[in-house]
């Protein structure tokens, strides 16, 4: 009976035809569930072979836009970039790649190609760092007997290598001038520095100058990795501070040209993901071992 009425409470908040009455106690009102025809047993997706929001009135729209305002925030930026997409000029095959987060991170660049001393400092910090989440992601194993943030770097890693070799992009370059298409508007020209590379340093882990995966960064998912682990455990103060310096990692790899804005924001959702697989690796060897 609990499962049942858990169920009813989840399909209530989720579909626009029900909605709670104030002496209802929790359970879903009838007539706005005849309003809109929806089959509780189901789930409320579909009802007599139709999806149930064929049935749904301007209440019911208003209803979806007032209490679920964060998808209605992501379909309205979907059908923007739809627009963008088959608008958008692709970048020729003469010029470089346009990366917003190079753009943004010029006067940076710049500040570490022209001060060496300043580039390796700060590569010796993300070291520290990077130190830091590897004691911290196998201590979790070693010292706590918890293996699912040593799994989900596992996984991560393996698949990072996977995909870092299966297509294998060159080291970040911008050009004097770039051309950014929009639409069928005139092309809106972008000034740059002069060409900008990758600027290395020694002191970078584990690789230094020495090549790399670029796709995807290894340093923002272990990251996201031990973030999440840390949040599992309440230690709440070490997360956020996780996660400020992972900002600050972020911002230094796009200053050095280390990595693509692509490889950065992959690399968080790659975090996410895997720990993910992880915490059902383990629940699916638990269910394994009680059967």
């Amino acid at each position: 009976m609990k499962t049942a009425e858990a169920t009813a409470a989840t399909t209530t908040v989720l579909s626009p035809g029900y909605k709670r009455s104030p002496k209802s106690n929790g359970k879903v009102n009838g007539t706005a569930a005849k309003k809109t025809g929806v089959n509780h047993g189901n789930g409320g997706d579909i009802s007599n072979g139709k999806a149930s929001f064929m049935k749904w009135t301007l209440d019911d729209v208003v209803y979806v836009a007032k209490y679920h305002r964060l998808p209605c925030f992501f379909a309205a930026w979907f059908l923007f970039f739809i627009y963008v997409e088959y608008t958008l000029r692709m970048v020729p095959d003469s010029s470089p790649p346009f990366d917003l987060g190079f753009v943004v991170t010029r006067s940076f660049h710049r500040a570490l190609a022209s001060w060496p001393e300043l580039n390796s400092l700060l590569a010796a910090l993300n070291t520290v760092f990077v130190a830091m989440q590897s004691v911290y992601i196998i201590g979790t194993w070693v010292v706590e007997g918890r293996p699912r943030a040593t799994i989900s770097a596992l996984f991560m890693f393996t698949c990072r290598g996977i995909l870092g070799y299966s297509t294998q992009l060159p080291l970040p370059q911008l050009c004097h001038l770039v051309f950014i298409y929009f639409g069928n508007l005139p092309p809106f020209q972008c000034v740059l520095p002069p060409p900008t590379e990758f600027v290395g340093s020694g002191m970078d882990f584990p690789v230094g100058n020495v090549s790399f995966f670029l796709f995807y960064s290894g340093h923002v998912a272990g990251s996201v990795i031990a973030s999440l682990d840390m949040r599992r455990m309440q230690r709440w103060e070490l997360a956020w501070l996780f996660d400020i310096l992972n900002v600050l990692q972020a911002v230094r790899l796009l200053g050095t040209r280390g990595h693509y804005t692509i490889d950065l924001a992959v690399g968080v959702g790659a975090g996410i993901l895997f720990d993910s697989l992880a915490g059902k690796y383990i629940e699916s060897r638990r269910k394994s071992a009680v059967a």
